[in-house]
């Protein structure tokens, strides 16, 4: 399986933005996908999950804010990021799994990451 991730970006915060996670398979063939956000210094943090129920999670800190949503005829998931703070600023990982939740415990494959920068 192979993830593409795009549309990071640089914006002003209270801005938005909305990744894509293109997958070349069919994202019913994994159980569950989603973000994981890694900024300088700091570990690897969930940010959100879909899993193939439609049942969608997502991290203290980005809850409220940003959405996630799945079009499986294009293979394709979505992270809506709203109200942008300056903490937002890392990389972005699409990721996916075969037998997991939305909270993606156990990823199976990482896409490459894509910047998102905001700015205050």
């Amino acid at each position: 399986v192979q993830l593409q991730a795009s549309g990071g970006g640089l914006v002003q915060a209270g801005g938005s933005l909305r990744l894509s996670c293109a997958a070349s398979v069919r994202t019913s063939d994994s159980n569950a996908m989603g973000w994981f956000r890694q900024a300088p210094g700091k570990e690897r943090e969930f940010v959100s999950g879909i899993d193939w129920t439609g049942i969608t999670s997502f991290g203290d800190s980005v809850k409220g804010r940003f959405t996630i949503s799945r079009d499986s005829a294009k293979n394709t998931i979505y992270l809506q990021m709203n109200t942008l703070k300056p903490e937002d600023t890392a990389v972005y990982y699409c990721a996916a799994e075969k037998y997991g939740g939305s909270r993606l415990a156990a990823v199976d494959y990482w896409g490459q990451g894509t910047q998102v920068t905001v700015s205050s």
